[in-house]
């Protein structure tokens, strides 16, 4: 029997080019959790098509944050279910030179502490080579993102039915990879194959869990 309080970091490459930064210090959050929770109806009609249950955004579980000297941006939403469970949400995105890796994390609102207590466990577990990070992008041969950071919190790809489909499908199969790894962070690895050779994965000796600071303002 799998812990319903198991949780877990699922990892993506998403090839989407070269995302600017530029506009990481004008973005509204607040603004753009109002968009967010608009767009909320519509999607939520998709998920009834499709025969699953409704996601209504409460707000940010933990408001987005951009580290500009890392390439790393963090946000966390909490959502509430048509059965009235608060569930959590949490993102993070290590910018690239062709794309960003994506860490998402889902678990239980009343979990939000512990997730934040891995982040920089998580974040240690998986970098750009040498030539594929964000400091290597070259204008002559790279493509530029259509994305900017805001586009990233704001997730219009991560929100379509079928990211949601994915995770409750296969919530227990994730919880399970949690707990074989004796409630280590489970590091569920897709996307193209070809593309596995742009990214490094190490297992760092264990250290002291900390959270992630946030940019003084």
């Amino acid at each position: 029997m799998v812990d319903d309080s198991s949780w877990a970091f699922v990892v993506t490459f998403q090839e989407l080019g070269y995302v600017k930064d530029e506009d990481a210090d004008k973005i509204d959050y607040e603004d753009l959790l109002k968009d967010l929770k608009e767009s909320d109806a519509k999607d939520n009609e998709e998920r009834k098509k499709l025969g699953l249950e409704t996601l209504t955004l409460v707000g940010w579980a933990s408001k987005p944050f951009y580290d500009k000297d890392k390439k790393v941006l963090h946000w966390a939403k909490e959502f509430k279910t048509s059965r009235q469970i608060n569930t959590l949400n949490y993102d993070i995105r290590i910018l690239g030179r062709k794309g960003v890796l994506s860490l998402n994390a889902v678990a239980g609102m009343d979990q939000l502490p512990q997730v934040k207590a891995n982040i920089n466990n998580a974040l240690s577990m998986a970098e750009f080579t040498e030539g594929n990070q964000y400091k290597d992008f070259d204008p002559k041969v790279d493509e530029v993102a259509a994305w900017t950071i805001g586009g990233l919190v704001a997730g219009k790809l991560l929100a379509k039915a079928g990211f949601f489909a994915l995770i409750l499908k296969f919530w227990k199969l994730i919880a399970l990879g949690l707990a074989a790894f004796g409630g280590a962070i489970w590091r569920f690895i897709t996307g193209k194959k070809k593309k596995q050779e742009e990214l490094a994965y190490e297992a760092p000796a264990p250290s002291e869990q900390q959270e992630p600071q946030e940019p003084q303002s």
